[in-house]
């Protein structure tokens, strides 16, 4: 039975509380106006008309492209920061997760968030 427990304790120090609580991806939406806008990311992801929806890792740092016919194409940067929740998942690391957990959040990206999100973009179309 201590066996037991001893191999439950170090798995759970394993995984950090964001990691767990939060997982590794974020879902990054794009939208347009007007809508139905190609978008393609750096990564090589697309989709065929705004409003789209990626999962992505939430350490994810890209370019989005937004473009349609008869319009200006526009690219955003998406990069990441520290989430709210992400931050406080962290400060659970140093009750339950300890430095093993926390180094486990950063790692994963989990503790992060895509940033901006949604990504809202305004094309110039002629008429």
């Amino acid at each position: 039975m201590i066996r037991f427990l001893a191999v439950a304790l170090a798995i759970f120090s394993l995984a950090g509380c964001a990691t767990i609580t939060r997982g590794t991806k974020d879902v990054l939406v794009v939208n347009s106006n007007p809508q139905g806008a190609q978008v393609k990311l750096s990564n090589g992801e697309t989709c065929a008309g705004t409003p789209c929806t990626f999962k992505l890792p939430r350490k994810s740092e890209l370019n989005v492209v937004v473009s349609k016919d008869r319009c200006q194409p526009q690219q955003i940067r998406v990069t990441n920061r520290v989430a709210g929740g992400g931050g406080a998942a962290m400060a659970g690391n140093v009750v339950f997760g300890g430095i093993i957990g926390a180094g486990v959040d950063a790692g994963s990206g989990a503790m992060l968030e895509l940033v901006p999100n949604p990504v809202e973009v305004a094309l110039d179309c002629r008429k």
